[in-house]
C-alpha cells in the first residue's frame, strides 16, 4: 500500500513561494490620495504646534521638567535592563540592517528593486529633515540642562526631535508601507506605531530625551511615511535606469566572452589541417624506390654489432674526424712504442 508523505508547514511555505510570480500584479503602489493628504496636513500642523509650544516655553516644557524630576529610571529600576535592550529597536544601524535584509529578500523574490529603493529614499529623507531640525533648533537634553524651567533651545544640542523615535517610525513603518494586502498594512501599521512609541518612551525613561522630543520625533517620522507616494515616480525611474544599466552590462559581458565569427557574405576558405595531411600520407601507397632506400636514422651497410657501430645522426656522425683514429678490432704495426 502506497502512502503519500504529509507536507509540513515549511514545505507548504516553500511551495507557495515557488508559485509566486516574478512581478506580483496584486501589489499596488500607494498613491497620494485625499485621505493621505489630510493626514499629512494634520501631522504637519501637529509638528508645528509642538515646536511652537516648546519655543514659547508653554505647559509642554513644564511637563518635560516634571517628568525629568520624576526620574522614571529610579522609580521602576527593575525594568532598566529590558529597556536598555528595547531602545536598540530605534537605533538607525541595527534597525536599518534588519529591515534592509527583509526588503532585500522581497526584492529578490519579486524581481523588483522597489522595496530597497523605497527604504533608501525614506532613510535619506529622515537624515535630511530630522538632522536639519536637530541642529537648527539646538536643544539640550535633560542630562545637560542648564536652567530649570527653560526650554534649552539654541544651545548647541541635537536631541529635538528624537532621532530614535523618528527612526523607529520610518524603519518599521516602511514594512507596513510595502505590505501586499490592506489587512497586512493595517496590522503592520499598528505594530510599527506601538513599537515607535515604545522606543520613544524608553528614551524618556532613560532620561536621554524630553517628552516633547518624543512627540516631535513621532510626527517627523510619520510625515516621511505619508510623503513617500510623492517619490514613487522617482523610485520607478531609478529602478528602470538601474535595470537598464544591468542589461547593458550583461550584453557587453556576453559580447566579450562570445567567440568571433566571420561576417556574413564573406567566403570562408577551408585549408586541410595537419591531421588530414598525415592521414593522407598514411593512405598513400609506398613505391619500390622509397621502400628500398634506408631511413636516415638507420646506419647504412650490412648489419654489424652494436659495439662496432658509429653513432649516426641525420646530419652525420657525432664523432669529430680524426686521422689517427683506428677502428675497433684492427691493429697497427706503426704504433710507436714508449718506454724502454
Amino acid at each position: 500500500m502506497r502512502t503519500e508523505r504529509k507536507l509540513t508547514r515549511l514545505d507548504r511555505v516553500f511551495a507557495r513561494l515557488d508559485r509566486e510570480p516574478e512581478r506580483p500584479a496584486h501589489i499596488d503602489v500607494p498613491r497620494m490620495s485625499r485621505h493621505r493628504v489630510v493626514l499629512f496636513a494634520a501631522t504637519l500642523a501637529f509638528y508645528g504646534a509642538i515646536v511652537w509650544a516648546v519655543v514659547i516655553t508653554s505647559w509642554l516644557v513644564r511637563l518635560d521638567w516634571q517628568v525629568m524630576f520624576f526620574r522614571p529610571y529610579q522609580q521602576w529600576s527593575e525594568i532598566h535592563a529590558f529597556v536598555d535592550y528595547y531602545v536598540v529597536l530605534g537605533q538607525r544601524g541595527p534597525t536599518a540592517v534588519m529591515v534592509a535584509a527583509w526588503l532585500g529578500w522581497r526584492s529578490w523574490r519579486q524581481h523588483t528593486l522597489r522595496p530597497l529603493l523605497a527604504l533608501g529614499v525614506s532613510l535619506l529623507l529622515l537624515n535630511i529633515t530630522v538632522g536639519a531640525a536637530k541642529y537648527g533648533m539646538g536643544r539640550l537634553g535633560p542630562h545637560y540642562a542648564t536652567e530649570i524651567g527653560s526650554n534649552e533651545m539654541w544651545l548647541g544640542g541635537d536631541i529635538f526631535p528624537s532621532g530614535h523615535t523618528a527612526n523607529a517610525v520610518v524603519t518599521w513603518g516602511i514594512l507596513a508601507y510595502m505590505a501586499s494586502t490592506p489587512a497586512a498594512r493595517r496590522w503592520l501599521s499598528a505594530v510599527s506605531a506601538v513599537t515607535s512609541l515604545g522606543v520613544g518612551m524608553a528614551t524618556v525613561y532613560l532620561g536621554t530625551h524630553w517628552l516633547s522630543d518624543v512627540l516631535l520625533g513621532w510626527a517627523a517620522g510619520l510625515l516621511i511615511l505619508l510623503a513617500l507616494p510623492w517619490f514613487e515616480p522617482l523610485i520607478a525611474r531609478s529602478e528602470a535606469r538601474i535595470l537598464d544599466l544591468r542589461d547593458r552590462w550583461r550584453t557587453r559581458r556576453q559580447g566579450r566572452t562570445a567567440p568571433a565569427s566571420a561576417p556574413l557574405g564573406v567566403p570562408v576558405v577551408l585549408t586541410p589541417c595537419a591531421t588530414d595531411q598525415e592521414d593522407a600520407a598514411a593512405r598513400e601507397p609506398v613505391s619500390a624506390a622509397r621502400s628500398s632506400r634506408s631511413p636516415v636514422y638507420l646506419a647504412p651497410g650490412p648489419h654489424t654489432a652494436r659495439s662496432e657501430r658509429t653513432p649516426v645522426t641525420p646530419a652525420g656522425s657525432r664523432r669529430p674526424p680524426h686521422p689517427e683514429r683506428l677502428q675497433r678490432g684492427s691493429t697497427s704495426s706503426a704504433r710507436p712504442l714508449t718506454g724502454g
